[in-house]
């Protein structure tokens, strides 16, 4: 696999998406991102990473309150209002996004990354996800808090996520259309997900030699 390739994966909040792009990194011995975006792009932009965090995969509108502050110093980054542009944060998280796939193979958790790299031949977009009760025993088992809690959890982030892709992009969010392969993390489990993934990826990179 000399040719430089990109793996995204969406996930249903729950699914084991994350757990499953790290399995899969290692398998092909490629670099991970997820949060790292959030430290790649405060380094380029010069940002407290904490702006990027508040903003982390929610759509515009969402948390302009909670960004309020002197923008006189930073020009067009900033709002009218003082409110920091969470297209502007979206700008920037997509151009280290565009950098990465340039540098090396990898793997990009969410951040619309898929939609991103729309036009680039070596990227394959995966869509993770289970049925509700299988993501509250993961919720559960991994956070101390219990089934109501979890379940009010994993709606909403599911609802911030599918807010945000549906915001940036022309596609839908969960759709199996938007995506190269969607699969239920439940049917396989997280290793086994992983590696049907990896053999997907491989199928497909020899038929785009």
């Amino acid at each position: 696999m000399d040719k430089k390739f990109i793996i995204t994966i969406g996930r249903q909040y729950g699914s084991g998406g994350r757990e499953i792009g790290k399995k899969l990194s290692q398998l092909l011995n490629i670099a991970y991102y997820d949060k790292e975006l959030i430290s790649e792009a405060s380094k380029d932009s010069g940002l407290n990473a904490e702006y990027f965090e508040k903003a982390d995969e929610k759509a515009p509108g969402s948390l302009r309150h909670m960004l309020s502050m002197s923008w006189a110093s930073l020009g067009s980054t900033f709002g009218s209002d003082g409110s920091l542009c969470n297209e502007n944060i979206f700008k920037y998280q997509s151009d280290v996004i565009q950098r990465i796939a340039q540098k090396h193979s990898c793997v990009i958790v969410g951040r619309c990354a898929d939609y991103i790299l729309r036009n680039n031949p070596y990227c394959f977009n995966i869509f993770v996800h289970a049925p509700m009760q299988n993501r509250i025993e993961r919720i559960t088992r991994s956070e101390p808090i219990d089934v109501k809690e979890a379940l009010e959890k994993a709606e909403k982030i599911n609802k911030h996520r599918a807010a945000y892709y549906n915001f940036y992009t022309d596609k839908e969010w969960g759709n199996s259309a938007s995506y190269h392969l969607s699969i239920d993390s439940s049917v396989l489990g997280s290793e086994a997900t992983a590696l049907f993934i990896k053999e997907f990826i491989e199928h497909k990179l020899k038929q785009n030699i």
